[in-house]
């Protein structure tokens, strides 16, 4: 089967995902009255366009080993499970062994869409308290930078239990790609080595980790031999490889070494959790999105119940009525996000409630349509009826019509910085989003309540959010982004330029961004958005910050990455131009 390499490199923050129309001009056909153009010549930004499959990643290795899976046969889960486990080895500031993540798989032939938790737990000796100092303070080192702010791993499980239940495949035929990259080695770009050096003081705490990843160039060939032989060990004996055995053993002799809590029974008694969606509508289209313990479907559907009362097309796309609508949105869904949300297996959190259209009704009246709200007066659920960019995600879509979201992490970018010696794999510090003091905000500066207190065996709250939007029986929209705390709101804002505006893919992940996340009381743009706009949002009473605090005016919102169907049995695909190694793959 021929296979077309079409990826979209963005170095520049304006770069555009462009496609010559020469190559599909001989199966273009007409178009029925009222049909959208496969290509729109109204726009300079051009999805990457195939019939045969496609993946949209954050690294370029990593998306040709899903595309080569679907030339080869195999389906969006076989191409999603082999990507994943090749980030591992092209992208370890986020692609990993020892994090986790969530996963959305839709079954063209039933229908469904199902959600994998495959997120990390809390080990059995984690405590409520464990991150407390002296003072009474959250020690910020302690649940950071530390082997004990590690969660028990979940992605190995996740993306072998999602192979086994929805691929075609073996093992050996989705891992082989990643073992080959890791024995054999692979070019490392300017970007990958930038990235690992910059990480250079993080490392510098594990001598494990300057081993692995401190000196690597730009150019050279990078073997990882540790990495390989884990991988095989997983390919050999599947979970067993990973999760008792010698892994295992090296992953508790590592928490030996100095704080860690992860023991080997922690491993073997490791699970994943299949959920539910959570579902709304927008204005015909359907969504499914990660139910708790992420946060991101939740507060997608509410903001979207909340927006889709309003009159979106009459203020124009990213005017300043328009943010400010988004904003209000985003600051009253985060305000529920700090008290309601956590994991289900441990708190009852009303999701029904929170994406109940009537409630929407009564948060959109306490908006002023020309004045900003003050965070301070938004309570969490006063009207109620009883992730820096550190993650990493990517979309498959198969010709069958299956896809595959799946966002997967360390937390930070390479995690707690230890490294597991001898399995040449990063540890997760995903303790830190737990709240280790209610009221005290977490790495991105999101606050927490007593439902996501640190509990053993419980997940943490997460941002992140794949989301499938369905249109007519089939798949328009398979997304989902990197980036902490701005996560949900770089996903819905895509989501919205699909849905309300008809923008193609790579339009609609183009246009810039703006997040609010109730507390600290600021919002961020990008800087693409209009400056008089900005001008007439402060003239609202928004605090727009993009200085020394943190919303510098290089400000990256999300880099989100999407495929889904489009005319004439194309299906599109786009990678943000934020990452300077993202790509979309098609096959032909």
């Amino acid at each position: 089967m021929k296979h077309t390499l079409l990826f979209a490199a963005a170095l520049a923050f304006t770069s555009a995902l462009n496609f010559t129309s020469s190559a599909f001009a001989a199966e273009k056909t007409e178009l029925a009255p009222g049909a959208r153009a496969v290509f729109d010549y109204g726009t300079i930004h051009h999805p990457i366009l195939a019939k045969g499959g496609m993946v949209s990643s954050e690294d370029r290795i990593a998306a040709q080993v899903g595309a080569d899976i679907l030339g080869r046969g195999g389906n969006a889960v076989d191409a999603a499970v082999a990507v994943g486990f090749a980030l591992a080895v092209t992208h370890p500031a986020a692609g990993n062994l020892g994090g986790g993540g969530f996963m959305l798989v839709h079954l063209k032939d039933s229908g469904k869409t199902i959600t994998l938790d495959f997120r990390e737990m809390a080990p059995a000796k984690a405590s409520r308290d464990m991150f407390i100092g002296a003072e009474g303070d959250v020690d910020n080192r302690l649940a950071r930078r530390s082997r004990a702010s590690a969660g028990v791993p979940g992605t190995v499980m996740g993306l072998l239990e999602a192979l086994d239940t929805y691929g075609t495949m073996t093992r050996r035929q989705v891992m082989g790609p990643a073992i080959r990259l890791a024995s054999d080695g692979f070019t490392v770009s300017p970007a990958l080595a930038e990235g690992l050096d910059s990480a250079r003081n993080r490392f510098s705490a594990d001598e494990s980790s300057i081993d692995y990843f401190v000196g690597v160039k730009a150019g050279e060939t990078w073997k990882q031999a540790d990495l390989a032989k884990t991988l095989r060990r997983i390919m050999y004996d599947g979970v067993d490889g990973f999760y008792t055995g010698q892994t295992a053993q090296m992953i508790a002799d590592e928490m030996a070494q100095g704080g860690g809590l992860i023991t080997l029974d922690d491993l073997a008694n490791y699970e994943t959790v299949t959920r539910e969606p959570v579902k709304g509508t927008y204005h015909g289209y359907e969504i499914a999105a990660m139910s708790p313990p992420s946060s991101g479907g939740v507060h997608i559907v509410q903001m979207l119940n909340i927006l889709e009362g309003y009159n979106l097309q009459g203020d124009g796309h990213n005017s300043a009525a328009y943010l400010h609508k988004l904003t209000e949105s985003m600051r009253r869904a985060y305000a529920d996000r700090s008290k309601y949300l956590g994991d289900p297996d441990f708190v009852d959190v009303p999701v029904d409630e929170l994406t109940d259209k009537a409630y929407a009704d009564r948060l959109r009246e306490s908006i002023n349509l020309n004045m900003a709200s003050l965070s301070a007066d938004i309570l969490p659920g006063a009207k109620l009826v009883p992730e820096p960019v550190n993650t990493t995600h990517f979309s498959t879509m198969d010709r069958f019509g299956n896809a595959v979201s799946l966002t997967y992490t360390l937390n930070f970018s390479y995690g707690s910085g230890y490294s597991v010696d001898g399995a040449g794999f990063l540890l997760n510090n995903e303790m830190d989003d737990f709240s280790a003091k209610p009221g005290s905000p977490n790495g991105y500066g999101l606050i927490g309540g007593e439902a996501n207190k640190i509990e053993p065996r419980k997940r943490p709250l997460s941002s992140m959010t794949p989301m499938i939007v369905i249109k007519d029986g089939e798949v328009v929209l398979a997304t989902g982004s990197p980036g902490g705390s701005t996560i949900i709101t770089a996903v819905m804002q895509v989501a919205l330029n699909v849905m309300e505006w008809d923008m193609n893919l790579s339009e609609a992940t183009s246009r810039g961004r703006i997040h609010h996340q109730w507390l600290p009381d600021r919002l961020a743009v990008e800087t693409t958005i209009n400056t008089d706009t900005i001008r007439l949002l402060r003239d609202m009473g928004h605090e727009i910050s993009r200085g020394s605090d943190g919303y510098t005016a290089r400000t990256i919102l999300g880099r989100v990455n999407s495929v889904g169907q489009a005319a004439d049995g194309y299906i599109a695909g786009a990678a943000d131009p934020r990452g300077p190694k993202s790509a979309a793959i098609g096959v032909d």
